[in-house]
């Protein structure tokens, strides 16, 4: 008996790992780090709100992710003939309650963290902390409402848009803004190249399950357009994810090195490439990944090339 109690145990802590999905961490902090690459390189950067900004931005992630198995699962699009990979209640491995519990916690957990950047940053209530506390609780309900509800906006084919937006210009503008209270026109260049890669992993995840989606009734971009226009598609975000960056690293041009970032295109080549060759659900998800991986090294080298003298 406690053996098999141990090895339940065990089987549930996978199914949490699982339904987490560790691998998309580094992507939610790309925007997070850009955002503080950008105060360093001015001069302003503040540990705490890295720091808390991160844990914040995690655990939406985390939220999302979880909202989106429970989501999906209750919607038909995660079903036993799905291509990608298989989840947690969807295989029965988390039960829908347990799920909408783990929904609740991470969302306090957000909340709670987010709260305390803002109480760090401004330190008593005022009209850009109010601005502030809206757009967290919009985070919230935005990693809900994708793939929960009656009318969720991930079903309408609005996911890109909701990610452009927040792991984009509400990320990297915000996180700045926390730093260093001031913005300028400049720095929606890398806000908007964080957003056209995220919304490229996105693409490709929906690239990955065009099929299941068509069959549930999950409207996603690529199901609208067709994989091959999705493939352009790819290509238009991640060049210009690559382009808007080039640019902002132009007006702040000092030395050759600032450019290092652009030793990923091979990377984000590959993933064009992956995309045309890999046909099956299975053979394209290992491309999720490594293209959120890649985007986490330019991110580093981006930030780099900002600070390093």
């Amino acid at each position: 008996m406690i053996v098999k109690s141990i090895m339940a145990q065990k089987q549930t802590i996978r199914a949490w790992i699982g339904a987490i999905r560790l691998r998309t961490l580094p992507l939610a902090l790309a925007s997070i780090l850009m955002g503080s690459f950008m105060a360093a390189s001015d001069h302003q950067y503040d540990g705490w709100v890295l720091l808390l900004a991160g844990l914040t931005t995690i655990f939406l992630q985390i939220l999302s992710n979880l909202a989106n198995d429970y989501g999906d699962s209750i919607h038909g699009a995660d079903h036993i003939d799905r291509g990608g990979p298989k989840r947690a209640v969807q295989m029965g491995l988390i039960k829908p309650n347990e799920m909408r519990i783990g929904i609740w916690v991470t969302s306090i957990m957000a909340f709670l963290l987010g709260t305390v950047l803002l109480i760090h940053v401004f330190t008593s209530l005022n009209a850009m902390m109010a601005v502030f506390l809206f757009l967290g609780i919009g985070a919230i309900f935005a990693a809900i409402g994708y793939t929960i509800g009656k009318k969720p906006y991930g079903y309408a084919g609005l996911g890109d848009l909701f990610v452009l937006l927040f792991f984009g210009l509400v990320g990297v503008l915000g996180t700045y803004y926390l730093h260093t209270k001031q913005l300028h026109w400049q720095q929606l260049l890398p806000a908007l190249s964080t957003g056209f890669f995220a919304t490229a992993v996105l693409n490709v995840n929906n690239i990955r399950d065009i099929d299941s989606d068509r069959r549930a009734g999950k409207k996603s971009i690529p199901v609208r357009i067709g994989r091959q226009i999705s493939l352009y598609y790819q290509v238009f975000l991640l060049a210009g994810a690559l382009l808007t960056a080039t640019i902002y690293m132009s007006f702040h041009f000092q030395r050759f090195y600032q450019f290092t970032f652009l030793m990923t295109i091979p990377l984000f080549y590959q993933n064009i490439v992956d995309i045309r060759n890999k046909k099956t659900p299975e053979l394209l998800d290992p491309s999720l990944k490594k293209l959120s991986l890649s985007i986490l090294l330019f991110t580093i080298l981006f930030g780099l090339g900002l600070i390093i003298p």
